[in-house]
Parts: structure tokens; sequence; C-alpha cells
């Protein structure tokens, strides 16, 4: 007689191999969108999470299989043993191809055997300091640094009663060209998780904008809120935002920055890798998120008013590559002949309305002595070195204090400007409370000549009066101009415990510095009165005398 049961058990097992399958995929399923929308990695070949990712997948169903096949012990170890395999074939084959196509990737990406592509991850054109870099007037001079920016936003903020209580202000201070004005912006943010949920429907309210000139703090209070952002939760956390929109591209960390109508946007560079799988890494690009609404564009070639894609340290990154690999990687390491590399600190100049970055270089011996520093364009990564030996900028820190010792304040990192054609450090000397107290100039080529001065006006002429008595420079004939118009804005800092007063004339749109200091008539000006500067322009547009008020 047939035995239907025993017909029976081949489809069963079928049915349970299926079901245990079904099972497995399920688990890795689950498993892998949670950690996908926690750790948001790419899913490119070029992304070293991309690996762990996978790999993760792979140890999901091997485990889940292992666990699902149990049952499989009451037939006995060597048959548990053969199903499982059976099952984690696949994965583990995976699993072992993920480790060789990594370990491939990362030999081929090795600086020892790819030297001559990491040299050339960087043009490095010559430049002419006095014909690329003009003297500027002290009204387009940054004179805040990072920190002095946060204290300034941190204070207006608890002036705004009704923004104080429910929100902070992000630690972001982008350096932009804003109207052809040096200025650093940054958003609001949430203070706490609680009060993300009492005001995430309307969202974030305002960003800041700091005049790195006059110091002045505006508070860009928005019609609609910004609902996408590094401080948001959810669909609109502003890395999520970007991944689940571009799931293959790698990006840079996002900077917040606006447009020329004050609409607020991140800029998030698109980094490549151009050598191997893993090194040269590069920018290609941005995509633009528009604060906002969310909106998002990728474009290769930015607009013009977007001033941050190449980020600093990549620059620096990639100028070390150069400087290294010039002339080999055994070179590097052993005979180190013409061997450069970037000096530990950076800072930001405004040149033709785009923001450059500024670092010295110095021989890989790390002595105290720069041969020259670059110029890079923050938006195209044109990249521009000067020869000039001279004091590294830390050098030119200490001599700065070494003036002011006895009054024990600190030096910030210098900015490179130009003064009567020599290369020049501008330092900002602060107190133990961290407030700006004088400024000083120093001599890039000879860092003992050192200047001093409550403004920076009065600092240039001090400098100017050295560079002339120690015949660096032939004594320039003073020539003076004068402007006239109708006030049609003023604005006032304190620097160095000092009032400046800037002023803009009717169709004009340079602001002039004037020190109440130095011309107390400063005090009484008005909007719409009409005044005559007279300008003394063989010292980069000092104001000698405030004219003629009506």
């Amino acid at each position: 007689m047939f035995d239907y049961s025993k017909a029976q058990e081949p489809s069963r097992g079928v049915k349970n191999r299926f079901l245990q399958i079904l099972i497995n995929l399920a688990v890795t399923a689950l498993v892998g969108f949670v950690y996908f929308y926690l750790e948001l990695p790419a899913l490119s070949f070029f992304a070293e999470e991309f690996y762990i990712f996978i790999g993760l997948l792979c140890l999901v169903y091997i485990v889940c299989s292992v666990i699902t096949s149990g049952g499989r012990l009451r037939v006995g170890v060597k048959e548990y043993v053969h199903h499982v395999k059976k099952q984690c074939l696949i994965p583990g084959g995976l699993l072992v191809l993920l480790v060789a196509v990594f370990l491939i990737g990362s030999v081929l990406s090795w600086p020892i055997l790819r030297a001559g592509s990491y040299q050339k991850l960087i043009q490095v054109e010559s430049g002419d300091f006095t014909a690329d870099v003009a003297e500027i007037s002290f009204d387009k001079i940054p004179l805040l640094d990072a920190e002095s920016a946060m204290r300034l936003g941190d204070r207006k903020l608890g002036e705004l009663a009704d923004m104080v209580s429910q929100f902070e202000v992000a630690d972001d201070y982008t350096q932009i060209n804003f109207q052809n004005r040096p200025v650093r912006v940054t958003p609001l943010i949430y203070g706490d998780l609680i009060k993300w949920f009492n005001n995430r429907s309307e969202g974030l309210p305002a960003y800041l904008i700091i005049d790195m000139v006059t110091q002045n703090v505006e508070v860009v209070r928005l019609s609609e809120g910004m609902k996408y952002s590094p401080a948001e939760h959810f669909g609109r956390y502003l890395y999520r935002h970007l991944r689940f929109r571009y799931p293959t591209y790698l990006f840079a960390t996002p900077t917040f920055e606006i447009d020329e109508d004050m609409n607020p946007y991140w800029i998030c560079p698109r980094v490549v890798k151009r050598v191997g799988l893993f090194g040269g890494e590069d920018v290609k690009g941005a995509v633009l998120i528009n604060a906002i609404t969310g909106e998002s564009e990728y474009l290769e070639e930015v607009p013009s008013w977007v001033d941050r894609v190449y980020p600093a340290e990549l620059i620096t990154k990639q100028y070390d590559y150069y400087g290294y690999y010039r002339n080999g990687f055994f070179n590097s390491i052993l005979g180190q002949k013409d061997v450069t590399v970037t000096t530990s600190g950076y800072n930001y100049i405004a040149l033709n309305d785009d923001v450059y970055m500024y670092t010295g270089i110095t021989s890989v011996g790390g002595d105290q002595s720069n041969i020259g520093f670059i110029l890079s364009n923050q938006r195209t990564k044109e990249t521009k070195f000067y020869p000039c030996a001279g004091a590294t900028e830390y050098s030119a820190m200490s001599s700065a204090e070494g003036v002011v010792q006895h009054l024990g304040y600190d030096a910030t990192f210098p900015l490179l400007l130009n003064i009567s054609d020599e290369p020049t450090y501008f330092v900002a000397l602060k107190d133990n409370a961290r407030l700006v107290k004088t400024y000083a100039m120093v001599n890039v080529q000879q860092y003992q000549v050192v200047a001093t001065g409550a403004t920076p006006a009065e600092c240039e002429r001090e400098y100017v009066k050295l560079l002339s008595q120690q015949g660096i420079t032939v004594p320039a004939e003073i020539e003076e101009t004068q402007v006239s118009g109708v006030i049609v804005d003023i604005r006032s800092a304190v620097i160095g415990g000092n009032t400046v007063y800037y002023l803009r004339l009717e169709n004009d749109p340079t602001y002039y510095a004037v020190s109440a200091a130095e011309h107390e008539t400063a005090v009484i000006l008005n909007v719409g009165q009409t005044v005559t500067l007279e300008i003394d322009t063989a010292s980069t547009g000092t104001i000698k005398s405030v004219l003629n008020l009506k």
C-alpha cells in the first residue's frame, strides 16, 4: 500500500527551506533598513562604509541561517552543518568577495604605488603677490575671528526675548563674501529635543549675519522657517534628506551660506576618489539644498555667489601631497629634496568677490620659517604659490605678543595683507576676557618689524613708518583726495576700546571708517547730513579729517 506521508516529506522540506530563506531575508532587510536609516552609508564602491554595510548584511543573514536551521539538529549534526553551508553559500561568498575588493582597492590607493597620482591632485601656479593681492581699505578687512563672532552671536540671541528660550546659535559661522563685504553667517538651532518638538512645524525662524568689519550683528527673520538642517530629525535631518536623494554620492561636511537675495542654503560638496578606490579625495561640484523647502540641485559648476565648495582641510591635504611627492615617494622619506608642507594653520581673505584660503608653506624639516605661502580659491580650487621667505604664522604671533608682553595679550591667527607692496601679517591681540584690545602688523620677511595700534588705521600708519625707517620701502609721497556726499548709512563698533563709525555715502558702496578718538566730530554725524572726507590715499584710505558738515 502506498504511504502518502512519506511522499509529502520532500514537499514539506522544500516549504521549510523556503520559509527559512524568507525569514532570513526579512530579518536581514529589517536590520539593513535600520542601519541605513541611522548611519546613512553611501552606496558606492568608493566608500569604506559601503563595505561595512554590505558585510553587516551578510553576517546577519549567516547568523539567521544558523538559528533558523536549528531544527536540522534532530536529523544529525552532519546534516545540520551541510544545510547551514548550503544556506550561507551566497552571502559567505559575497563577504569573501567584498573583503578581497576592499583589500585590493586599499592597496591600489597606497601612496607608495601611486605617489605621482597624489601629487597631481592639485595644480599650483606661480603668483605675483603685489599684482594679485591689491591693497584693500580697512572697511573691507575682516577684524573678527570665529571666536569673537561666536561671542557676538550668542550675545545678540540673548537680546531676543522671543527666541532665546527656544533656540541657540549654531557653531557654523561660515565666512563668506556677501554684497562685497566679509561676513560670517550661521543659522539658529533648537535648544533641545523638546524644543524641537514644540517648534518643528514652523522650523528655524532666523539666521545671523555678523559683519566682520563693523561687528554689527543682523538677525534675519524668515517669513517661512528653515525646515532642513543638521538640527532636524527624521526625514528633515539634513544628512538623511541628502542621502535619500543621492544614495551613491559621497559628501564633505555641508556649509551654511546665503545667496544674493538672502535665501538660506546648505552647500554640500560632492566627494570623489581619484586614486584607486579610496585614495585621492577631491571635490566634484556640490548639491545646493534650499534650507526652507528642501529643494536640491547638483551642479558641477556652482554659481558665483557660493563661496565654500572646497574645504580648507582638503586643500591643505592636497598641497601636502603635492609638496611631499614631487620627487617620488621614497624621496619624501629618505632624501626629502625639495619636500614642502603647509603650516599648521590657515585663514581666509576676500579677493574679487571670492573667499581664498591662505596658509604658509615651509620645508618638511619643520623649522620656524616659511618659504612662501599659497592662496586657494575655495569655490574653484585655483591655487597660486607666492615665494616669500619669512616667518611662520606662529612665529609672527609670538613676535606680536612680545611687543605687548607686559599686558599679557594673546595673538589670534593672522591675516595676510598687502601693505605698501609688502606681505604683512595682520594680528588681533586679545586680553584674558578674549576681547580685542589692540592690533599688530608684522612684516613676513623681517618679522622683527612689528607695529601696534589701537585701531587698524593707527597700526597701519605706524607700520608704514617702520618700513620706511628700516629701509624696506621708500617713503611714499602723501596723496590726499576728498569725497563728498550725503550720509545714507552709519554703523559703529567698539574696536580696541575706541568707537569707530562706518559711513556710507549716497551712490558710493564704500564704507569709510572714522575713529572717534581721532575725529571727535564723528560722534555727531547723522544720516542725511552732507559730509566731506579728506583721505590719505597713500595710506590705504586713511581718513585724515572730516570737513564741511551740513
